[in-house]
């Protein structure tokens, strides 16, 4: 080999002008990981705070308005199977004894914004919500407690306003900027992930049956 090939050689294989850009690039996608990560980590905490808020109004305006679900007693009714040969006089407390007031369970539905209710609930809550969200994403629920209330009075359950079964969804390529660093992306990295789903929970005040419902 000529001594001019063997020095060129030599000195291609000391060459370390690219080593900058390529460890510059390797640098600049971590950088971009990190970055638009705490942008779509900061935007889902965004939202969970604000939504947590939001349903806490949400719950106390559920307990003051007319039922978000269909068959929930206006009034506690005297229970059938009270068997006793004086039946309870209107006024007397359901929790004063067995079988005093009509146990109505537990009613449970999905938000519809035809119910003025949610229609009133809805707007409070949509804010703080992922984009893509519909009313359905909230569940009413109103359950018997036999602590609230008396015979002939207002139906006083338990209000349950529940937020549950949303997306969030990532908008930053997480799952691409990994691989440009080098390393293999985990399953599922930027996808749309399960909102944390919470309730709040309240007793009934009248339903909007007093005087200033």
């Amino acid at each position: 080999m000529k001594p001019h090939r063997t020095y060129r050689l030599r000195a291609f294989r000391r060459d370390e002008d690219g080593a900058t850009l390529v460890e510059f690039a390797l640098v600049l996608a971590l950088f971009l990981l990190i970055l638009f990560g705490l942008i779509d980590f900061g935007r889902m905490a965004f939202h969970y705070v604000t939504a947590e808020k939001a349903m806490h109004i949400a719950a106390r305006v559920a307990a003051v308005r007319p039922p978000a679900c269909a068959g929930v007693p206006e009034f506690h009714l005297i229970d059938p199977d009270n068997t006793d040969t004086t039946p309870p006089d209107y006024g007397t407390r359901c929790n004063a004894g067995a079988n005093v007031c009509l146990p109505a369970g537990t009613i449970s539905c999905a938000g519809a914004l035809t119910n003025s209710t949610v229609a009133e609930i809805w707007p409070i809550v949509r804010g703080t919500l992922p984009n893509d969200a519909n009313p359905d994403a909230l569940r009413f629920s109103y359950a018997y407690d036999p602590n609230l209330g008396f015979l002939g009075g207002p139906y006083v359950p338990v209000v349950t306003v529940e937020l549950q079964n949303l997306q969030f969804r990532f908008i930053s390529p997480l799952g691409a900027l990994v691989g440009l660093t080098g390393a293999t992306a985990p399953t599922g990295l930027g996808a749309d992930i399960a909102f944390p789903a919470m309730s709040v929970s309240m007793p009934g005040e009248d339903l909007a049956h007093g005087s200033a419902g």
